[in-house]
């Protein structure tokens, strides 16, 4: 395995594509020259947010060999990954004469990767397309493993398809240029890796808590690169999530409840790192996990600048929401524990009583109602 390229597999151990891990976008040309690209039209597909800062250097490297180049750009935000949005790329395709021969590139974060995912599945019965992911969420997770989908009504990634990218491209320089807010959530995923994972990669990741917050590039590197080998390890036993794939929703059955209550108020990281206090919450009080390593859990979310309390919740609602979610399995939420530091488990037996108790425990109001 080389440095710089992490190869994802079938279950009969065919490649499927490759993880580049590169500090430019200098070396895509080389990678993407051996998709042909020659005879086939490409629609960049990015935000807002992105199309400025990127969208050029791309057009630019893609034009030299590319038999066509056409852009689509959408409102950043969670509230625009929609139906609606992908209808407007589907008729942005079929008025540029997209065919099934041409490929769509997924430019930006997570939402542009999910969305443009979910067009590349649908259009025409499917596409090819390629990620090239740009922020700490999309990078170590939501680019990875070809889960595509968009949200319904603020439920999150309701409406979805499994399609795999030919190629993940990950420029890790486009760290820098993140604001604050969108670099630490991302860290709720990274965090979430090795909590159910990799106890060492967990306390490495607190060990170099300093230096992933002054964003140096060399620990990026391994942080980035250890994430990604985490996820396919996973997803390579379980592409469609029949198991051990729904370990990589710690946190995110409370997470994503509280993502539709705040309607995007809060990042999806930010979500995760709130729903994964309330699972080790209840971890903690089944006896899986110490009170030291329950209140180091959700304390060095502090040092991430991730939140340990949401203000402006209803349990009773949250705990409801939860019900909406669509890792419901036969009308039983499925919970993901930790059996310990490093180690996940799928429980179905979580009661009401303990989400409850999981919910206060991050719920701001009920804190200080108590403190009355």
């Amino acid at each position: 395995m080389k440095k710089n390229q992490l190869p994802i597999h079938n279950k009969e151990g065919e490649l499927i594509y490759n993880i580049y891990f590169e500090h430019s976008f200098g070396n895509l040309s080389k990678y993407l020259k051996t998709f042909q690209l020659s005879n086939r039209r490409v629609c960049i597909i990015t935000d807002s947010n992105t199309k400025g800062i990127y969208e050029a250097e791309i057009v630019n490297l893609l034009s030299p060999f590319v038999k066509y180049i056409s852009t689509f750009t959408f409102l950043a935000g969670e509230e625009n990954k929609t139906l609606d949005t992908v209808k407007s790329v589907y008729a942005h395709l079929i008025e540029e004469e997209f065919d099934r021969s041409d490929c769509l590139i997924a430019l930006g974060g997570g939402v542009v990767g999910d969305l443009t995912g979910y067009v590349a599945a649908t259009y025409l019965r499917g596409i090819d397309f390629i990620q090239l992911p740009t922020t700490v969420v999309s990078q170590v997770d939501s680019s990875i493993g070809g889960k595509t989908g968009v949200d319904f009504e603020f439920y999150k990634n309701m409406v979805g398809a499994f399609h795999q990218p030919k190629l993940v491209y990950i420029n890790l320089a486009t760290l820098q240029t993140l604001p604050d807010d969108e670099y630490f959530s991302g860290m709720g995923e990274v965090l979430k890796h090795g909590l159910i994972k990799d106890s060492r990669y967990y306390g490495w990741t607190i060990s170099n808590m300093m230096e992933i917050q002054e964003r140096d590039m060399a620990v990026l590197e391994k942080m980035v690169f250890k994430s990604c080998k985490i996820k396919k390890d996973v997803v390579e036993k379980d592409v469609f999530e029949k198991g051990e794939r729904a370990l990589l929703n710690f946190g995110h059955t409370i997470g994503h409840a509280i993502e539709k209550k705040k309607e995007g108020k809060l990042l999806h990281g930010q979500c995760v790192a709130l729903g994964y206090i309330a699972a080790a919450h209840i971890s903690w009080k089944r006896g899986y996990i110490s009170t030291e390593e329950f209140y180091e859990i959700r304390d060095m979310n502090v040092g991430f600048d991730l939140p340990m309390m949401v203000s402006d919740i209803d349990t009773e609602e949250i705990i409801q929401l939860t019900k909406a979610d669509k890792k419901m399995d036969g009308g039983v939420v499925r919970f993901v524990l930790l059996e310990k530091v490093g180690s996940a488990i799928i429980d179905t037996t979580v009661t009401v009583e303990e989400m409850k108790a999981a919910i206060d425990e991050i719920n701001a109001d009920v804190a200080e109602a108590r403190n009355d």
